[in-house]
């Protein structure tokens, strides 16, 4: 049997916070020191309610921000985002910023991803402009945070793109480069 024949034929689950911790206790259970595991457990209360699929991106974001336009209106940060949207794919993140314009009414989106954008592009224009969200690549957002680019001090929501699949039916943490 092939993978991506077991896959379409079982129906995708919401994501947990369990998937998470697995996947980090993993990634990082041979490095580290049995105290700097559990450094790095996250306790439910840190976890927002998964999307159950019976959701659109927007009306799910607005279940759980239900503030967002007084978040909104008293962010005034610059090289910060209030939310910031982690996707596997440049497409994916076109997408999704698509699909959230019933949540963002006037807010800025900041595309963080390389699809035909350059870095220093980015990093200029979170420098000049205030942004309320950010969605884009795993890699493109470590890099502007490695280069001081993006300051995630002020990020309130952090939102996986936990459940969508590819074409190769991956998601996102499946691919091993995430």
């Amino acid at each position: 049997k092939k993978i991506s024949d077991v896959l379409q034929k079982s129906a995708p689950k919401p994501g947990v916070p369990a998937d998470l911790q697995n996947l980090l206790t993993q990634h990082f259970g041979e490095n580290r020191s049995v105290i700097e595991i559990e450094e790095l457990q996250l306790s439910d209360s840190c976890f927002l309610p998964a999307n159950d699929l019976t959701h659109s991106f927007s009306s799910y974001l607005k279940e759980i921000c239900p503030k967002w336009a007084k978040l909104r209106r008293i962010h005034k940060e610059k090289k910060s985002v209030v939310m910031l949207v982690l996707c596997s794919s440049a497409l994916r993140s076109l997408e999704l910023i698509k699909s959230m314009t019933a949540f963002k009414g006037d807010c800025r989106v900041v595309k963080l991803f390389a699809k035909h954008i350059k870095i220093k592009e980015q990093m200029n224009t979170l420098e000049k402009g205030v942004f309320h969200i950010g969605v884009g690549t795993p890699g493109r957002v470590k890099a502007l945070v490695e280069q001081d680019a993006l300051c995630l001090n002020s990020t309130k929501y952090m939102i996986l793109d936990w459940n969508w699949r590819d074409q190769k039916l991956r998601r996102m943490m499946d691919i091993p480069e995430v």
